[in-house]
């Protein structure tokens, strides 16, 4: 079925539930880059350097990292909509203490707590579309990825557009729309069974016993360092008004979004996942060398170009960590992201203070080694990483048999990856 057909089950033809849930998601990713263009502003406001302000996005993912082991264990017990409606309740909250913050050390304390509850509302969203849709999983997920790609565009622009006014603003204003998100959840969603079998704390832990997954995570780690040193540190670079900021990284973020439903499926068709992922990886070696060591209209253009790569990582990553182990799809993908969350908790700390011991250009030297490195787990654990592989011949069209399973694409107790 052609998940973008309008028929019954067709992407556009989906309950009222699936569409709150899939508008949720898009405000809830909207927050990962919704500071991107008032990080100076934040700076200046609150008298911070960019190393303290950065601490915005280390502790928003150092507390998304340690919460992927504990999401799995609450939605299994207290069920998915339940868990949604936690998350969303925390991010209203703090969200809106985060825009009346007095001092830097404030906002990343409330930043943490925000992170806390869209590790919980993230992490189910999925499993709760997929739950709730007509005609199967391939337009709930396709719903899911574009609401990803969307909120990752929009973030930026909402930031710029009320940062211009106050860097406040953009906190008060996530807090709006994630109370609607809570409200049209409620109204509109009903509580779905709980799964049959709880997730205990430890099962993500055991879950990186198996070779494939645990490459699969540490590839992903060295990745992620790259793609938040230029989420989280560009901005310092570019040194742009918010407006000026928020342009960039929304075209950043269309490409991402592009990339990611539409043009990597096509390249594992034709290429397969693995030389997909390694050759996407080493080009954004390269593009982040010429955004740190080019001129400042280069930098603009490897900032919106660097999309396209991390839209096409994302998904394979995604394929990685659900498909390439036995595990239960959760279990397996809560291992995935504890251990790659924390790269994405460490780039926007260690990038400025690379600055700060040497000059502005080496973080992006760094970043770039982190590229290749994670490439060169690919390409040195590709046995372990095999599995993907066998099914790239479902996806060109061939019909899945007993050695080559479905691919795992949702979950089903309610821990996903995010997003990347």
């Amino acid at each position: 079925m052609d998940p973008f057909d309008a028929g019954a089950g067709g992407l556009l033809k989906q309950p009222k539930s699936v569409w709150a849930t899939a508008g949720a998601s898009v405000v809830a990713f909207m927050g990962i880059g919704l500071v991107d263009p008032i990080l100076p502003s934040i700076a200046q406001g609150l008298d911070a350097t960019a190393s303290q302000v950065s601490l915005l996005f280390t502790s928003y993912f150092l507390i998304t990292a340690v919460a992927m082991l504990v999401t799995g264990f609450v939605s299994s017990r207290i069920g998915g909509r339940r868990t949604l409606l936690l998350g969303l309740a925390f991010v209203v909250v703090f969200a809106g203490l985060a825009g009346t913050s007095g001092s830097v050390g404030e906002l990343v304390g409330f930043r943490a707590g925000w992170g806390l509850g869209n590790a919980l509302f993230v992490s189910t969203a999925l499993a709760v579309i997929v739950g709730a849709a007509a005609g199967g999983s391939a337009a709930a997920i396709l719903l899911y990825e574009s609401a990803l790609g969307l909120g990752m565009a929009c973030g930026p622009l909402l930031g710029a557009l009320l940062g211009d006014a106050s860097w406040r603003y953009p906190f008060f204003g996530t807090a709006f729309l994630m109370a609607v998100g809570f409200l049209c959840i409620a109204v509109f969603l009903k509580e779905q069974p709980k799964p049959t079998r709880k997730t205990s704390l430890l099962d993500p832990i055991k879950a990186l016993g198996h070779g494939g997954l645990a490459s699969a995570a540490v590839s992903a780690f060295f990745y992620n360092y790259t793609f938040f040193t230029v989420l989280a540190f560009t901005p310092f670079v570019l040194n742009m008004s918010p407006y000026k900021s928020g342009a960039v990284f929304f075209a950043w973020g269309v490409l991402l979004a592009v990339f990611s439903v539409i043009v990597a499926p096509r390249l594992q068709k034709r290429f397969g996942s693995l030389k997909v992922l390694g050759g996407s990886l080493v080009l954004l070696a390269a593009d982040v060398l010429v955004l740190g060591y080019g001129s400042h209209t280069a930098a603009v253009v490897c900032t919106i170009l660097s999309g396209a790569f991390i839209g096409v990582n994302n998904t394979v990553y995604t394929e990685l960590a659900l498909g390439v182990s036995d595990a239960p799809r959760p279990v397996a993908s809560a291992g995935y992201n504890f251990v790659r969350w924390f790269a994405a908790a460490a780039a926007p700390f260690f990038a400025p203070k690379i600055e700060e011991w040497t000059d502005v250009h080496i973080p992006f030297a760094v970043a770039a080694l982190t590229a290749v490195a994670g490439a060169g787990v690919v390409v040195v654990r590709r046995k372990a990483l095999t599995l993907p592989q066998a099914l790239d011949s479902a996806r060109a069209g061939g019909t899945p048999t007993a050695e080559e399973p479905e691919p795992k694409h949702a979950t089903e107790d309610g821990v996903t990856v995010f997003a990347n």
